[in-house]
């Protein structure tokens, strides 16, 4: 039987929380179609064998006149069961329009306050009949490529400077302070994540902290970046796709919450919350707006000296 999972959403770090659901759907079908908003899904899990093939989805998906348009895609694809993982009339008549069999989705008119590990987790166990359906999963590399990517003996962190939106950021000099004080108990080479459009902020801390203690990787493409994440010991940074990969690799992922909910950070072991001091972790949300200097440095310090 070929099955589907639709993932409604265009942050790489929405898709990538919701890959255990769809490994145990795999599980049982075996390897699963994903349709997805995000155009770098497909990088990310290129090395799945549980995922046969992953879809862009950039078009059919706004609009109530786009369901026919929509239910063609589907028909295309010659589904037997199709998961949607969005609380959408659209989406759910556009596939039952296009014959596919078996349609599972959330339930209807329930967007608001939707919290996406829990109903994820909900909606897999009640479809697939299973209990405790695990949170996390793994994303898998190359070791081949990984290994050719080693360039001295040091410790590696992933730094998540960069971000998809101004909100989220703790700042270029909270960040160079934060490297400076972490070399001053242990000797790391660090890997400064973040997109093309933030390369300056990356040049910044190279040029402040010097290019032989770290370098950036705004000019690489997301599967080259999973491959740095692999090579490194734990993320520091920005809530951002990073620390989505890292965690589910396995290695904690300290992560910065101005702007974010909890629902991001509430799924993996792996993950460790930095929050401000005095503020409670259920009232922050994308509204938040919290001042990045509400997490200073030494909060940072404290968080990780373990692991110096």
């Amino acid at each position: 039987m070929k099955t589907g999972i639709f993932l409604s959403y265009k942050g790489l770090g929405a898709n990538l929380l919701h890959l255990s659901y769809c490994h145990q759907i795999a599980k049982k079908f075996g390897p699963v179609t994903l349709i997805t908003l995000n155009p770098k899904l497909k990088e990310v899990l290129e090395n799945d064998p549980l995922i046969q093939d992953i879809i862009y989805l950039d078009d059919f998906y706004k609009k109530l006149l786009d369901i026919i348009k929509l239910s063609n895609f589907l028909k295309k694809l010659s589904l037997d069961n199709l998961y949607i993982f969005y609380p959408s009339l659209r989406y759910f008549f556009a596939a039952k329009i296009a014959g596919i069999n078996n349609v599972y989705k959330y339930p209807f008119f329930k967007k608001k306050n939707l919290h996406l590990v829990n109903t994820a987790k909900k909606f897999t166990e009640k479809n697939l009949g299973i209990s405790d359906c695990p949170t996390e999963s793994s994303i898998l590399v190359d070791s081949t490529e990984v290994n050719k990517l080693k360039k001295n003996d040091l410790k590696k962190i992933i730094m998540g400077i960069g971000s998809s939106g101004p909100t989220t950021k703790w700042g270029v000099k909270n960040f160079i302070s934060l490297i400076k004080k972490i070399n001053e108990k242990n000797k790391f080479y660090f890997y400064l994540l973040c997109g093309p459009d933030e390369s300056n902020d990356a040049n910044e801390i190279i040029k402040e902290i010097g290019k032989e203690h770290c370098e950036s990787l705004s000019n690489k493409n997301i599967y080259e970046v999973k491959n740095y994440i692999s090579l490194s010991d734990f993320y520091i940074g920005n809530d951002s796709f990073g620390h989505h990969i890292s965690c589910q690799m396995g290695k904690l992922s300290f992560v910065i919450l101005l702007d974010t909910p909890r629902a991001y950070s509430d799924y993996s072991l792996n993950q460790k919350r930095i929050i401000p001091a005095n503020i409670e972790l259920n009232k922050i949300s994308h509204n938040s707006r919290l001042d990045p200097n509400s997490i200073t440095v030494e909060m940072v310090m404290d968080e990780i000296k373990n692991f110096i």
